[in-house]
């Protein structure tokens, strides 16, 4: 039996960079990535975006603000997870990012995105959120360094997963 668990994932952008973060304990640690967690038992998803975003990098979004712009499945070889995350982007945010105990942010260029310090199916999936192009996205690893399989694909806006 799969154990299915919905997590968000958010983007902060501006015309020329992102705002990524390098996780600093927990799973992930050491690798650069958006801002975002589990979604807690009766919390929407949406409120759990803007949540998990000032919880880690003190910044603030409005709900309306954040377009849903992906889907990611994950398994894990051995593993009954499966890890449903919702991708989400926004171009209007308020503060400015402050280091907390579990992420250091950081804007980087969209030239400079660090993907070899990120996970190995970043590379895949962000040219569709660099584009703003709603794509899902299920990828099958063996550990943490290795992609069994994957699948990616863009889709139009009737198509959400």
């Amino acid at each position: 039996m799969i154990l299915n668990k919905v997590y968000t994932l958010v983007f902060l952008r501006n015309e020329q960079q992102i705002l990524l973060g390098l996780k600093k304990r927990g799973f992930g640690v050491n690798k650069w990535n958006g801002f975002g967690g589990k979604v807690e038992p009766k919390e929407e998803i949406l409120d759990a975006a803007v949540r998990e975003l000032k919880e880690e990098c003190c910044m603030s979004v409005r709900k309306h603000n954040l377009k849903n712009i992906g889907n990611l499945q994950f398994t894990f070889e051995g593993e009954a997870l499966m890890m449903d995350v919702r991708v989400f982007s926004a171009t209007s945010f308020v503060g400015d990012p402050e280091e907390t105990e579990e992420m250091l942010p950081k804007w980087f260029d969209y030239d400079k995105i660090p993907f070899e310090d990120m996970w190995l199916d970043d590379k895949l999936w962000f040219p569709y959120l660099l584009k703003d192009k709603l794509f899902y996205g299920r990828f099958h690893y063996q550990g943490y360094d290795k992609i069994l399989n994957y699948t990616i694909q863009e889709l139009n806006s009737m198509e959400r997963k």
